[in-house]
């Protein structure tokens, strides 16, 4: 059985973020690890688990033959898109807490400018996904923006969402972004009127309400919070985890409504329940955007907002970095990058840690939340803090 803040982590590391690299994604993976290790104070040979990216087709055969990973007592992999980062967090602790593991190494990230984009084309349907998709299947294999881009306008239908609004979830991620040299569009300042200039991809997202396709990797490592005292950062304790998963699974047209994420709430409810929280005890949330409606659902799944209140919550800038609830002060997979959602939590613990840079630090920021989406609409979430 998990409990709160008995599992830490302890280092972190990522690649740059960029858009075209001849590295590969093992690669990529790698120098991330050595990096949350080297961070942690730690080496390969205090690595006895390891959970590969899924996303990334990554196996632990991999970290064995390229870190010398000798005496490896656990592995495993999650397959839940991009909601399986913190799922492996979740292993990680699992492992852990039974003593079949004392240090979970956790990479993730992808080449997805320059090998791994999602594909366009239309490819026959596995077989066992048509039960559940048969108004979708005939039509081949939708990309994820012409998923989200109809549960975004059925938000609209019910709620009168705007693009505007949407507009403003874009334009403060881009702003925190021009405060962080990492970013992807660090140096590139957006206005409304650029996002609302910006050419149709899918009703209703324009180009800057969509993820940036981006190459790079992140990783951390996970061990217990008694162990962690005596290494070399501050630990940050993983106060709550839980995972959700929507039904039916893979499909649009059957789920009970599209506008809303039951799967996060359910998520949330349980990391929510196990660090003995409740949203407004969070200073930051970290959410995994794939396009900008999500982070309206996720306010409104979260319990921030009440069901369509989201866009006026956003569009007042309650969510920009001097607002009543930040969100992604790095500035999210709209404009740092989109490595399979582990740039988040990566953030998050840079937050926690103070580390960030001082004009984009949240003020007495010890407890935050991490979402990550997967899969339509697949969700896990975990509450970090500095401080039990």
């Amino acid at each position: 059985m998990l409990v709160a803040d008995q599992c830490a982590i302890v280092g972190i590391g990522n690649t740059a973020y960029t858009r075209g690299t001849a590295r590969s994604t093992v690669e990529l993976h790698l120098e991330a690890s050595l990096r949350a290790l080297a961070d942690a104070g730690l080496t390969p040979a205090d690595v006895d688990g390891v959970m590969p990216s899924a996303t990334a087709g990554r196996c632990a055969e991999d970290f064995i033959a390229n870190l010398g990973l000798r005496d490896l007592a656990f592995s495993s992999t999650v397959h839940m898109g991009g909601s399986s980062f913190i799922a492996s967090v979740q292993s990680a602790c699992l492992a852990i807490s039974a003593g079949v593991a004392s240090c979970v190494l956790i990479p993730a990230g992808r080449r997805g400018y320059s090998g791994e984009r999602i594909s366009t084309g239309q490819g026959p349907v596995e077989p066992l996904l048509n039960a559940v998709r048969e108004f979708e299947a005939p039509y081949g294999n939708l990309v994820a923006v012409q998923w989200f881009a109809q549960a975004a306008q059925r938000h609209m239908h019910l709620y009168g969402t705007t693009s505007e609004q949407l507009g403003h979830v874009a334009v403060s991620a881009r702003a925190n972004a021009n405060l962080n040299p990492q970013a992807l569009m660090h140096g590139r300042p957006m206005t409304l009127a650029d996002h609302q200039n910006s050419r149709m991809v899918s009703s209703p997202f324009r180009l800057f309400d969509c993820s940036l396709e981006s190459d790079g990797a992140g990783a951390v490592v996970v061990t217990s919070a008694e162990r962690a005292r005596d290494l070399a950062q501050p630990p940050v304790l993983i106060g709550g985890v839980g995972e959700g998963h929507g039904y039916p699974p893979t499909s649009l047209t059957q789920k009970p409504d599209i506008a809303s994420v039951p799967s996060l709430s359910a998520a949330a409810r349980r990391a929510f329940t196990m660090a003995g929280v409740t949203v407004a005890d969070l200073q930051c949330l970290l959410i995994h955007e794939g396009f900008t409606w999500y982070v309206l659902a996720a306010l409104e799944a979260l319990g921030v907002v009440g069901p369509g209140e989201a866009g006026p919550f956003v569009a007042d800038g309650h969510i920009t970095l001097t607002g009543s609830l930040p969100v992604n002060p790095h500035g999210g997979a709209l404009s740092e990058g989109h490595v399979s959602g582990i740039n988040h939590a990566i953030e998050a613990v840079r937050q926690l840690r103070g580390s960030v840079e001082p004009e984009r630090q949240i003020a007495d920021c010890h407890q935050v939340a991490v979402v990550n989406e997967g899969n339509f609409f697949d969700a896990a979430v975990m509450v970090l803090r500095s401080r039990s």
